[in-house]
């Protein structure tokens, strides 16, 4: 990565909007057990252990969600995606080695849904990032290395 913001696709944003949703409700349904109890109530040390770990999800969830509010926040500061070089969030059309041809998006979150994403962290990832149309990569996979060519960037 760059160093500075990275721009966001929008299908890593969406991912982390999704995920940022889940764990407002998540944090709000343990909050919400927290708050009922308390007081000047004597428990024995099962309903304190309960209560501590439920705060220790509590410290959790808000890490988490303060990672993706920053990380939301970040992909907007860094705009859109460049058309320069391969970054986070470009979409790039490769020709693999066969003469095959395809259109990928360069993102940081994996989505079992959308064959196109390519993770800033895969080995065809990893050799994209920083290139321009034109140039050829070299990568490994599980047949071995191979090498494809930045088609174009959009």
């Amino acid at each position: 990565m760059t160093g500075g913001p990275e721009p966001l696709s929008a299908v890593a944003r969406e991912a982390l909007q999704r995920e940022l949703a889940d764990l407002r409700t998540e944090r709000e349904a343990v909050a919400v057990t927290l708050r009922g109890g308390g007081g000047d109530e004597v428990g024995d040390r099962a309903d304190q252990a309960d209560e501590l770990q439920r705060a220790d999800e509590l410290d959790r969830l808000d890490a988490r969600i303060t990672e993706i509010e920053g990380r939301l926040k970040e992909g907007a500061a860094a705009g859109a995606p460049s058309t320069d070089a391969v970054g986070v969030g470009s979409s790039v059309t490769v020709r693999f080695a066969d003469g095959t041809e395809s259109t990928v998006q360069i993102g940081e979150l994996a989505n079992a849904l959308d064959a196109t994403l390519v993770t800033a962290d895969s080995p065809l990832g990893r050799a994209l990032l920083g290139h321009r149309a034109g140039d050829t990569v070299t990568y490994d996979t599980p047949e071995g290395r191979t090498t494809a060519v930045v088609v174009s960037l959009g």
